[in-house]
C-alpha cells in the first residue's frame, strides 16, 4: 500500500469512526460536502448536542418525538432544527439549553423545559447573542426562567410560541421573550403568561409586536424601555400586574389592543411614562384600574379607543403636554379622567361621555354644553385615598353635581367642548 492510500484509508477510518460516536442520527440526500443535508435525530444521551455539532452550515435536523436530558447546545452555523411530534429538550434545571451564534438559524417545533433559576446569569430556553435572519417559531417553552431571549440581534422572527412560567416573585423569575439592543425584530402569534414581564424590549427599533396574547405575568405584559419608532397592534393584555409599559420612548404606534382586567392597588392598562409622539388608537380598555396612566410625556394622541368600566379611564399628571383626546368612547368608569394640575395642557374633543347629563338641541350629534370630566371627588380621593369609601354616597353626588355646573375647583381648561351625543365606533376609518 502506497503511502496515498495510507493516509486515504486513515481518513476514511477516521470519518467512519465519528459516525459510529454519533451513532444516533442518519444522513439522508446528498453526498457531497458543500452540499445541505437532513440529518435525523433520535433520542438517546447526547444525541441532540451531537448532531447540532456534526452539522454543516444549511444542514436541516429533523428531531424525533421523545424526551432528551440536554442542555448547553451552541449552534454556531446556519442551521435548521425541526421537531417531529414536539419532542421535549429538558435541561433538568441545569441551564440554557439551546444558543444562537450565527445568522439564519431556524428553530421550530420543540419543546423546552426547566432550564433553571440563576442569579448570575440570564438564562433562556433560546438565547441568539449576535444573530440576524433567525426564526424561533411554534415552539413550547415551559419553566424557562428566560424564554426566548434576543441580544445584539436583528431581523428576526419570533412567532407562534407558547411560553409558559411558573414565576412567583418577581425577584426569582425572568421575562417571556425578551429583547436587548435589536432592531427589526417582528413578534407575531405568541401566547406568554407566568413571567416577570410577558415581553421586554429594552434598547429595541423598528420592531412589531403583533397579535400575541400575555397573560397573567407578574409585573407587565409588555414592557417598553428606550426603544423607538415600534408598534404593537392587535394584542391581548390580560391580568398582569400591569398591562403595558412605555418608558423613555418616542415614536411607538399602540392599536387594536386589547388592556383586560390588569387590575391590583396600583395596576394599569396601559402606563406611558417620559415617552413623545406617540399614538394610542382603536384599543380596548377594560376593567383596569387605571386605563390610562401619562406621567412626563409629550405629544400623544388618543382616539377612537373604548374606555369601559376602569376605575380611572384615564389618570393625566400635570407634567404631560399636548395629549389630544378624540373620538373615544367612555362609558361606565368610576372616574373619566382626573389629574394632579388645576391646568389642563391638554386637549378633549368630540368624545362619548355616558355620564354626560346634556342635551342636544339642534340634533346635530354634538352636546350644546361643555362636558367637565374631572369629578370633584376625584380631585379629594388623590389628596385622601381613604376618601374613596365615601365614593357612592348622596353626599359625593351632590358635590359632583355642584361642580360640574359651576366649576370651581376642577381645572376649567379640561372640558370637552363638543361631547358626542352617541358612541363611536372605534374600528371605522375616518
Amino acid at each position: 500500500m502506497t503511502k496515498r492510500e495510507r493516509a486515504n484509508a486513515r481518513a476514511v477510518l477516521a470519518a467512519f469512526s465519528a459516525a459510529a460516536a454519533l451513532g444516533t442520527f442518519g444522513l439522508s440526500g446528498g453526498i457531497s460536502p458543500a452540499a445541505a443535508r437532513t440529518i435525523r435525530v433520535s433520542a438517546s444521551p447526547g444525541s441532540l448536542t451531537a448532531a447540532v455539532a456534526a452539522a454543516a452550515a444549511g444542514d436541516t435536523l429533523r428531531i424525533a418525538a421523545g424526551v432528551y436530558q440536554e442542555y448547553g447546545i451552541e449552534i454556531t452555523r446556519p442551521t435548521t432544527l425541526i421537531g417531529e411530534g414536539f419532542p421535549v429538550i429538558d435541561a433538568g434545571e441545569r441551564g440554557q439549553i439551546i444558543t444562537v451564534r450565527s445568522d439564519s438559524v431556524r428553530i421550530e417545533g420543540l419543546e423546552l423545559r426547566n432550564v433553571g433559576t440563576s442569579f448570575m446569569e440570564d438564562r433562556a430556553a433560546v438565547k441568539l447573542v449576535n444573530a440576524s435572519g433567525c426564526t424561533i417559531a411554534r415552539n413550547r417553552i415551559v419553566n424557562g426562567f428566560f424564554g426566548i431571549y434576543l441580544e445584539n440581534s436583528g431581523s428576526c422572527t419570533v412567532s407562534g410560541n407558547e411560553v409558559r412560567g411558573q414565576a412567583e416573585r418577581e425577584s426569582t423569575s425572568g421575562n417571556g421573550i425578551h429583547l436587548w439592543h435589536c432592531r427589526d425584530i417582528t413578534i407575531d402569534g405568541n401566547v406568554v403568561s407566568g413571567h416577570r414581564d410577558g415581553v421586554y424590549f429594552e434598547f429595541v427599533d423598528n420592531s412589531h409586536i403583533t397579535r400575541n396574547q400575555s397573560r397573567d405575568n407578574l409585573r407587565y405584559g409588555l414592557h417598553f424601555m428606550f426603544s423607538h419608532h415600534d408598534s404593537y397592534v392587535d394584542n391581548t393584555f390580560e391580568r398582569n400586574g400591569a398591562g403595558v409599559a412605555v418608558m423613555y420612548s418616542d415614536y411607538v404606534i399602540m392599536t387594536g389592543n386589547r388592556f383586560v382586567r390588569n387590575w391590583g392597588r396600583a395596576s394599569y392598562g396601559l402606563l406611558l411614562k417620559d415617552i413623545r409622539d406617540s399614538d394610542v388608537s382603536r384599543n380596548t380598555f377594560r376593567g383596569n384600574t387605571i386605563a390610562i396612566y401619562s406621567e412626563g410625556s409629550n405629544r400623544v394622541t388618543v382616539t377612537r379607543n373604548d374606555f369601559i368600566e376602569n376605575g380611572y379611564a384615564v389618570k393625566i399628571m400635570g407634567d404631560s403636554f399636548e395629549h389630544t383626546f378624540s373620538h373615544n368612547n367612555f362609558v361606565g368608569n368610576e372616574f373619566e379622567v382626573t389629574t394632579n394640575s388645576t391646568r389642563s395642557p391638554n386637549t378633549f374633543r368630540s368624545n362619548y361621555w355616558s355620564d354626560y347629563h346634556g342635551y342636544d338641541m339642534d340634533g346635530d350629534g354634538v352636546g350644546d354644553i361643555p362636558h367637565h370630566p374631572v369629578r370633584l371627588f376625584s380631585l379629594l380621593v388623590e389628596r385622601e385615598p381613604a376618601a374613596v369609601i365615601l365614593m357612592n354616597s348622596l353626599l359625593v353626588k351632590i358635590i359632583d353635581a355642584t361642580e360640574r355646573m359651576l366649576p370651581a375647583f376642577t381645572p376649567r381648561m379640561l372640558a370637552d367642548d363638543q361631547p358626542l351625543i352617541e358612541a363611536v365606533n372605534i374600528d371605522a376609518r375616518e
